[in-house]
């Protein structure tokens, strides 16, 4: 279980033979993924101490201690690496870490019931909001995370409003102007 916790990064690979890891890193600055302390696993219980040495093409180079040679760190392959949500700083308006979002109802400028937020994805052309379609549709929906498609966000009131662009909707719809 991962609720109060925020994922920071993943072990994307080994790098090199002296045990030394690339971390696919989630942050704004890629660096700043060992700077909040001990990371934790999925399950909270295995904690991980990683130093940030330098940036490699879109991932960070890192030493976690403990790990010595290319077997250790290629057995941490696809580690998902966790900060307690307190450990992170205030954020500003308009601005959210994900996971303070995954979970909230999606609910449409008309009323209409969305589901949960489910996931965060980015394949390359921005940020999307993954919704599970609630009333709306049979399966999840995939949103652009912009102020058009997601003008708004209410953390304290547990929702996200959503405004989704033509095509999305269900049979076709689209979204009239």
């Amino acid at each position: 279980m991962t609720k109060g916790r925020v994922l920071l990064g993943v072990v994307a690979a080994p790098h090199g033979v002296r045990g030394l890891v690339r971390i696919r890193s989630y942050t704004e600055d890629p660096m700043a993924v060992a700077q909040y302390g001990p990371l934790s696993d999925e399950t909270g219980r295995k904690q991980y101490r990683v130093e940030a040495l330098s940036t490699v093409k879109d991932a960070v180079l890192a030493r976690i201690e403990g790990v010595a040679d290319r077997t250790a760190a290629e057995a941490l392959r696809g580690l998902r690496l966790y900060v307690e949500r307190e450990r992170l700083p205030a954020t500003d308006e308009r601005e959210w870490y994900e996971a303070d979002i995954v979970g909230l109802a999606a609910v449409g400028r008309d009323g209409r019931d969305w589901g949960k937020v489910i996931a965060f994805h980015d394949f390359g052309a921005g940020q999307t909001m993954e919704v599970s379609g609630g009333s709306a549709s049979r399966s999840s929906v995939m949103l652009p995370f912009t102020a058009e498609a997601v003008p708004e966000v209410d953390v304290e009131g547990g929702k996200v409003v959503v405004d989704p662009p033509a095509g999305v909707l269900p049979g076709g719809e689209t979204k009239e102007a």
